[in-house]
């Protein structure tokens, strides 16, 4: 039997799934990571604490599992698009100004340089046209500009700036090669031209990046998958707990690698036409990917990107920088929600299924569950807006609070917030319709995924039929595709639809409730350009 291994590095945690060549899930474990937090949404992580919970993952689902390291054919990482700063001979240098060396990670979330993207933005170059128009402070060349401007040291000492995914296939395999989704994605590598934009980085302020044929942030490029040098090093294979040599594929961003597990699955409701289909990859924010045969510019939509999720193809991809996260934030900011999560514990429950539950039982079912947030309207922008508005000084609304501690009020609030983080995916189906992309379903994965009031909110709110994929975790599944085709040496689209299957599909309703949601969202609307409004005026103030 072929075991193939994804690793996965999200936000909190590290995790690690063992799957058979059918795309059967044997095992998972996860171990979590830290995260130091600071003024000015700064948020670090360390690559050496990353490392460690990756190992103690794989070991425990290989236990779990009962697989011996020669059952492991490939290995396939994917992570969050944080970036690490390695200097000479591998050490770590520190994101801020003498800082601790181990905190080597700016993590992707971190807006520190969203000053610096402002600046960018200002200059406008066709580069920026394709990542949607405007850059994020998410991204990799503002945090970098930032890193020159304030952290001088650390900036001119590395030799290498990683996405984190490559990082690890770096710390795997000792080889610097760069993923093609990686730095299509985060850096503004033009993979239709495979080639880097020098005059971009001059014109940013960052044109030391181009010495030495762009050898510290990627001076080669390769597919996802593309098996790297000799497979694992020996000593990292002692630390996973696998075999030296075995086979690693170039990595993906996480939820690219949730992309590659879900969207090429055959269909239950679209027929195979993997243009028709919108993967929304839900975690602590949440990522909707669609693929396309021509190069489609939408303003707050990233991309067009070549071949950056599946090859020969290409990728507009939107996202809501808050989704999970924001979620939790708000349910926990209400009065009641110590006495439900105790009430929750007292059921050996998770707070947000047992929220789930009382909003179905309290509405007598799925079908109508949204109209328990008739009074409550939620923009859940508590990161900003990443897509489509492509607004990150954007923040977090709420209109209908009573003075209400109850724990059906509660109820009504997450009813509401889950309505909220739909519309936000509508707005970007919205633009993504609106320049022509042929959508007619969403295949979901993730943490929200699994919550039938959520994929029927999402139906009845964007009108277009949800699908879920088979497996538990699609994330992990495509990270260990990845492992497969440096094994196997075949199309990644190919061993995804072999390797990846769907489970439902869930029609959207008419009639009233989606007239309910069309007003709900008309609501949502006005709250959000309200919001831009009083930022406005306010702005004025301060000035």
């Amino acid at each position: 039997m072929a075991v193939y291994a994804g690793i996965d590095v999200g936000t909190g945690s590290a995790r690690a799934g063992l799957f058979n060549d059918d795309g059967s899930l044997l095992a998972s474990a996860a171990h979590p990571i830290r995260m130091w937090s600071g003024p000015g949404e700064i948020f670090e992580q360390s690559s050496e604490d990353i490392w460690q919970a990756i190992c103690l993952a794989l070991r425990q689902a290989m236990r779990e599992a009962n697989v011996g390291p020669a059952l492991v054919k490939g290995i396939g990482f994917d992570a969050t698009c944080s970036m690490v700063i390695v200097g000479k001979d591998a050490t770590s240098l520190p994101t801020l100004p003498g800082g601790d060396p181990s905190r080597d990670v700016i993590v992707w979330m971190d807006h520190r340089a969203t000053e610096q993207a402002e600046r960018i933005n200002s200059r406008p170059h066709h580069v920026l046209s394709y990542v949607g128009g405007r850059i994020s402070p998410e991204m990799q060349m503002p945090k970098l500009l930032w890193l020159k401007e304030n952290n001088r040291p650390s900036f001119d000492q590395a030799e290498h700036f990683f996405d984190l995914a490559d990082y690890l296939t770096f710390r795997a395999t000792g080889d610097a090669t760069r993923s093609l989704c990686t730095v299509t994605c985060k850096w503004t590598y033009l993979a239709h031209e495979h080639r880097w934009d020098e005059e971009f980085l001059k014109a940013i302020g960052l044109c030391e990046l181009a010495k030495d044929d762009f050898a510290r942030i990627g001076r080669t490029v390769d597919e996802i998958g593309a098996p790297i040098a000799e497979g694992l090093l020996t000593e990292a294979a002692e630390d996973l707990g696998i075999l030296p040599g075995t086979p690693v594929g170039l990595s993906a961003i996480d939820a690219h690698a949730g992309g590659i597990g879900t969207i090429a699955a055959p269909s239950l409701a679209d027929g195979d036409d993997l243009r028709t289909r919108l993967a929304l990859i839900m975690g602590t924010s949440a990522c909707a990917m669609t693929v396309s045969a021509e190069p489609t510019f939408i303003n707050g939509i990233w991309g067009p990107y070549s071949s950056a999720m599946l090859p020969g193809v290409w990728l507009n991809e939107g996202g809501q920088s808050a989704f999970g996260a924001a979620l939790a934030y708000i349910v926990a900011m209400h009065p009641a929600a110590h006495a439900a999560q105790d009430q929750a514990s007292a059921e050996g429950l998770d707070l947000l299924v047992m929220l789930e539950r009382l909003s179905t039982e309290k509405a007598g079912g799925v079908a109508e569950a949204a109209r328990l947030a008739r009074s409550i309207h939620v923009v859940p922008e508590l990161l900003g807006n990443r897509s489509p508005e492509a607004d990150p000084f954007a923040t977090a609304i709420i209109a209908g609070l009573r003075l209400d501690n109850s724990i059906d009020n509660l109820v009504e609030l997450y009813v509401a917030t889950l309505c909220g983080l739909c519309y936000g995916t509508c707005d970007i189906v919205d633009a993504l319709i609106a320049k022509g992309l042929p959508l007619q379903s969403i295949v979901v994965s993730g943490g929200a995924a699994r919550s039938p009031l959520f994929r029927q909110i999402l139906a009845d709110s964007t009108l277009l039929t949800v699908q879920l994929p088979e497996t538990s975790e699609p994330v992990l599944l495509g990270a260990a595709i990845i492992g497969g085709c440096a094994d196997k040496r075949v199309s990644l689209a190919d061993l995804a639809a072999k390797m990846s299957k769907m489970k439902e599909a869930i029609s959207p309703q008419h009639g009233k409730i989606s007239d309910f949601h069309k007003k709900k969202r008309q609501a949502h609307r006005d709250l959000r350009d309200t919001n831009k409004h009083i930022r406005q005026i306010m702005s004025q103030c301060l000035a």
